[in-house]
């Protein structure tokens, strides 16, 4: 039969092997024996330290190396091979003429893949050679599709990452892990919280020099800012609607000084409004408006869900705003009464507002001093 017609002559065909003797006679007829088993690439090294620099040049897919060498001898490379993490998966067959059982055990020991006595047949040479690489294929595959579990773990891992992080964006990160419990419906009531409302003033006169990217450009610059702010403060941002901002201070978590927190983060937008027009060569303004009470705070719908508030005192707030002074920062009664002497009030007196007939309001007019940590 064929050298071409028998089990593993696909492996052979495609091997690279290294054979490794000191005596270039040895060599040439292991070669010799190696091309009429129909190996692929057959490459020669003259001792031990010749093997061991080609082997991190080069790629193998076996080695034959020889037992009895001066210098360096084939356990002493087997050594070195396994000290060096990318030599010690690469198959090696030991060729000796000794017949010492101890020195076959030595060098199973010490990582080689076969052991094969001089002087050998072709049909032992044929085995151990088909065999070693049958062996060196699987655990090669099993690199592979080890490589690629971890890839699609990985991906996986990365995946579920921006998932979280795009849920953490959406909603307060107390709602966010009460929904990955399998939690189906978030809501609670909230005895007292702050609620504010911040309009742009302005946007609609800018806008008409400006392109549709021009616009949301700004927005997103402005509206940026005062995210950082609110996180900074431990409030949580409801939702922008147009040029209209929304959050609020007390919620998911209750605090004491909610009505201190979202107020201080007011003045704080008011400034950076004017430093963004001072930067940008603008003249765009806020109204803001403040009330603090119960709401009802919950996730609703399937698809698109978004947090979100309910009840008098979110309406309450909107009027503190839409009744409110380009500038300036109104707040209802009830917020100034939870606010220490932290910032300086001036009574508004009563104003009217849209479905609520005549409040009494408040003016924000900065802090008296420096707000505490």
């Amino acid at each position: 039969m064929d050298e071409s017609e028998l089990p593993g002559a696909e492996l052979l065909s495609a091997a690279r092997i290294l054979v490794v003797d000191d005596s270039k006679m040895l060599r040439m007829g292991i070669a010799r024996s190696l091309r009429q088993l129909g190996i692929g690439q057959i490459e020669e090294a003259v001792d031990g330290q010749h093997a061991l620099e080609r082997l991190k040049q080069e790629e193998f897919d076996l080695m034959l190396l020889d037992m009895e060498m001066p210098q360096m001898n084939g356990l002493a490379v087997l050594a070195r091979m396994q000290a060096n993490s990318e030599l010690r998966s690469l198959p090696v067959i030991v060729i000796s003429g000794g017949e010492s059982i101890d020195e076959v055990v030595a060098c199973i020991e010490m990582g080689a893949e076969d052991y094969l006595p001089k002087p050998f047949s072709q049909v032992l040479l044929r085995a151990r050679l088909t065999s070693s690489l049958e062996k060196k294929r699987l655990r090669d595959l099993e690199i592979i599709q080890r490589k690629q579990l971890e890839s699609q773990h990985l991906r996986l891992i990365q995946e579920q990452e921006k998932s979280e992080l795009l849920l953490l964006n959406i909603l307060p990160v107390a709602i966010s892990e009460r929904l990955k419990g399998g939690e189906q419906r978030c809501a609670d009531s909230h005895a007292n919280v702050s609620v504010l409302f911040a309009d742009l003033v302005g946007l609609t006169r800018l806008s008409q020099g400006m392109t549709a990217k021009q616009l949301v450009e700004v927005l997103h610059s402005l509206f940026s800012k005062f995210d950082q702010l609110v996180e900074d403060a431990g409030l949580e941002k409801i939702k922008t609607i147009g040029d209209c901002y929304m959050l609020v201070g007390g919620l998911p978590e209750a605090r004491n000084d909610h009505a201190r927190a979202v107020v201080s983060t007011a003045v704080n937008m008011l400034e950076a409004m004017a430093q963004f027009n001072q930067a940008n060569q603008t003249d765009l303004n806020m109204r803001i408006g403040i009330h603090s009470g119960p709401v009802v705070a919950g996730v609703i719908g399937k698809n698109k869900f978004t947090y979100d508030l309910w009840g008098n005192t979110v309406n309450v707030a909107s009027r503190m705003e839409s009744s409110g002074t380009p500038g300036r920062v109104q707040i209802s009664t009830q917020t100034a009464e939870l606010l220490d002497d932290t910032f300086a009030l001036e009574s508004r007196g009563l104003v009217q507002a849209k479905g609520l007939g005549e409040v009494a309001t408040f003016y924000v007019n900065g802090r008296r001093s420096a707000p505490a940590d």
